[in-house]
């Protein structure tokens, strides 16, 4: 005997599988990584800024776009021949200054006739002759957390020689130049 099949007039519930639920939640997992990751990346990677004045002429050059590696200093501290960017004292109202360590915590420092020295031997990151010494006309000792700063031109750079900037502090250091963008007398590329 045959069956006859019975009418239903209900809808069968569609089950959703698990593998379904697996790819949607790997997609949206996927998704947040990512953003989170150009986040990240945009915050310690991408600052830019342009350098103000010729103080660092010949590495940089006035209004020359720079990108500011902001991790840099998170997990290590600024070494000698860095180029980095700071506010000067902290202050908020300030440009951005573009300047070189020459100087690290312990080091003493001095300008004796023109020349500057770092614990008592020449530097090699500052070959100009420096007609103004500032503060560091008599021998002085950086303490911890700070930098003496001199930009490469040191005939036009306001730096750690002046009493308005000083040794600049750790805190104050923004990062590491670590790419520049082109102008007119300078490609792109790294900073060296």
């Amino acid at each position: 005997m045959a069956r006859i099949k019975e009418l239903s007039f209900y809808k069968k519930k569609k089950k959703i599988s698990s593998a379904v639920v697996r790819e949607v939640f790997s997609w949206i997992f996927g998704i947040v990584a990512a953003i989170f990751i150009a986040g990240v990346l945009v915050y310690f990677l991408g600052m830019t800024t342009n350098v103000v004045g010729v103080s660092m002429e010949p590495t940089l050059y006035n209004q020359q776009q720079i990108f500011i590696n902001r991790f840099a200093y998170v997990i290590s501290s600024p070494r000698r021949g860095d180029v980095v960017v700071f506010l000067p004292r902290g202050n908020e109202n300030a440009h951005y200054y573009v300047k070189r360590v020459v100087a690290v915590p312990g080091d003493r420092v001095m300008i004796r006739n023109g020349t500057f020295f770092v614990n008592g031997i020449e530097s090699s990151w500052v070959t100009e002759r420096i007609l103004d010494p500032g503060i560091a006309e008599n021998e002085l000792t950086l303490a911890a957390g700070e930098y003496f700063c001199i930009g490469d031109n040191p005939g036009n750079s306001e730096d750690s020689r002046f009493a308005n900037i000083g040794p600049v502090a750790e805190s104050d250091i923004i990062g590491k130049v670590w790419f520049r963008g082109s102008c007119e007398e300078q490609g792109m590329g790294f900073v060296k």
